[in-house]
C-alpha cells in the first residue's frame, strides 16, 4: 500500500483504502462495499461507499503507481504486454457501458459490460496492469445517458483495439520495460494497431483469423492457404510453456513475409500452431525490429494465456466482477483497487522461492489464502457482529417502507 497511499490526501481515505484492499483479499462469499466494510470493522458501509464513489482521488494516478510497482518487482527488458477484454454480466441498462453484446467470458451474447485490460508478463511473473472500459455506440450517442452515469465529456467512442493502443502507449510513456505485445484475433485483425506498435518499435505476436490475408511472394493469400502448402519438414515441435499438466507441446511453423509498405523497417512472419491431436490450426501475425528465432515467437504466443489466469484469479479471488456500481468513476476505482491487490499478490509470489520437494510453487490464489489467514484475518467481536445485524435489518426495514410508499402512490 505504501506506493499508492500518497494519492489519498486525507487520513480517512488513506486509512480506509487499506481496509478496502484487505477486504478484497479476504475470502468473503461476495465482495461489495457492505461486506468489505463489515470485514474492516466499520459500523456501516457509508465510508467504503464514499471511498469508491465520492472521495477525492485519481484512479489513473493509482494505476500509474501500480505500474511502477510492477516494473520494480517483475520488470524485465524482454517482458510482454498482453491485451484482452473480459465481460461482467449485469442486469438492467443503467450500469455504465452495459448492453447486450458478445462476451467471451460467457461465450455468447449477454447483457454485460466489456473492458479492455493490459497485463504484464515477464520471466519473474505476471500481473494485471491497466484497464479501459468499452462504451458501445449506444452509449456514446446518448448524451443524457452518459451524463447520468458520470462519464466525462471528453470520452467518446473508441474500438477495443484503439483502447488497447492507448493502454500500451501509457505503459510505454511510464517507462515500463517491455519488448513484445500479444493479443487475440480482435487485436491481430486491426492494421492500425499493428502499425502503431511498429512505430513504437514493439515486437508483436497477434492472433489472426484463418481468413486473414497476407502478402507473399506469390501475391495476397489467406493464412489457411499458406498453411496447406507447407511440407512436413517446415514443422517443429516446441513447448508454448508449462501448463497445469506439464509442457504444452504443439507443432509450429513460421513463414517470412515481404516487408510492409511503410516506414517501419523490420521482419514480418506468419506463425502457425498445429494441435498435435486434432490437427487444428491457429495463426499469428508477427513482427520484430530485428530477426528472432522461432522458439522466441512461440514463447511470446504461449504467454498470452497468462492474462486469462489473471482474470480468473481477479474474479474468483478478488471480486473483479462483483462490483455493484453503475457510474463511471466508481467502476474505475473498484477495478483499480482490484488491480492493485492482484499486483501485490503477483509480486509477493516471487519472494516465495524455496519450494519443498513434491510441492508446486506458491500461486497467487494460495498466497491470498495464506496472507489472509496468517496476517490480516480479523478478530470480529461479538458487539461488531450484532451491530451489523442491527444495521442490515434497519436498512431492510427502511427499504421495505419506501417500497410500500411508492406502491401506494402508483396504485389506485
Amino acid at each position: 500500500m505504501n506506493p499508492i497511499e500518497a494519492r489519498f490526501a486525507r487520513p480517512e481515505p488513506r486509512h480506509r483504502v487499506r481496509g478496502f484492499v484487505r477486504g478484497l483479499l479476504a475470502p468473503l462469499p461476495t465482495k461489495n462495499c457492505w461486506t468489505i466494510a463489515e470485514h474492516a470493522g466499520d459500523e456501516e458501509p457509508g465510508g467504503m461507499q464514499d471511498l469508491i464513489g465520492r472521495a477525492s482521488w485519481d484512479d489513473a494516478l493509482v494505476r500509474a503507481d501500480v505500474r511502477d510497482f510492477v516494473a520494480r518487482r517483475l520488470g524485465h527488458p524482454d517482458a510482454i504486454l498482453v491485451i484482452d477484454e473480459t465481460g461482467d454480466l449485469k442486469k438492467g441498462r443503467h450500469t455504465v457501458g452495459v448492453q447486450r453484446q458478445y462476451s467471451g467470458t460467457a461465450g455468447k451474447i449477454e447483457n454485460c459490460q466489456l473492458a479492455v485490460h493490459l497485463s504484464y508478463a515477464s520471466p519473474h511473473g505476471h500481473a494485471l496492469l491497466d484497464t479501459a472500459l468499452y462504451l458501445p455506440k449506444s452509449w456514446t450517442s446518448d448524451p443524457e445517458r452518459l451524463a447520468e452515469a458520470g462519464v466525462p465529456d471528453e470520452v467518446g467512442f473508441a474500438t477495443k483495439p484503439q483502447l488497447a493502443r492507448r493502454l500500451i502507449e501509457t505503459a510505454q510513456a511510464g517507462g515500463l520495460p517491455c519488448r513484445w505485445v500479444s493479443g487475440d484475433e480482435a487485436y491481430g485483425g486491426d492494421p492500425a494497431l499493428a502499425a502503431a506498435l511498429r512505430g513504437q518499435r514493439l515486437g508483436y505476436v497477434l492472433a489472426v483469423a484463418c481468413s486473414h490475408r497476407l502478402p507473399t511472394g506469390l501475391g495476397i493469400q489467406r493464412a489457411d492457404q499458406i498453411a496447406t502448402g507447407l511440407p512436413d519438414h517446415a514443422w517443429q515441435r516446441l513447448s508454448a510453456g508449462e501448463g497445469a499438466k506439464g509442457h504444452r507441446y504443439y507443432d509450429w511453423a513460421f513463414i517470412a513475409l515481404p516487408l510492409a509498405a511503410d516506414q517501419h523497417a523490420g521482419y514480418h512472419w506468419l506463425l502457425i500452431r498445429r494441435n498435435r491431436s486434432t490437427g487444428e490450426l491457429a495463426f499469428y501475425r508477427c513482427w520484430s525490429p530485428e530477426p528472432v528465432a522461432l522458439r522466441h515467437l512461440v514463447t511470446v504466443a504461449g504467454r498470452r494465456w497468462t492474462i486469462e489466469e489473471s482474470f480468473q484469479a481477479a474474479k474468483t479471488e478478488l471480486g473483479l466482477d462483483q462490483h455493484q456500481h453503475r457510474r463511471w468513476t466508481a467502476w474505475h476505482r473498484w477495478t483499480t483497487l482490484v488491480i492493485a491487490a492482484h499486483a501485490f499478490l503477483a509480486a509477493a509470489t516471487t519472494l516465495c522461492t524455496a519450494n519443498a520437494e513434491g510441492l508446486i510453487p506458491i500461486t497467487v490464489n494460495e498466497l491470498r489464502r495464506l496472507f489472509h489467514d496468517l496476517v490480516i484475518k480479523p478478530a470480529a467481536s461479538i458487539a461488531a457482529v450484532i451491530t451489523w445485524s442491527i444495521f442490515r435489518r434497519r436498512h431492510q426495514d427502511a427499504a421495505r417502507t419506501s417500497h410500500y410508499e411508492r406502491q401506494a402512490l402508483t396504485e389506485p
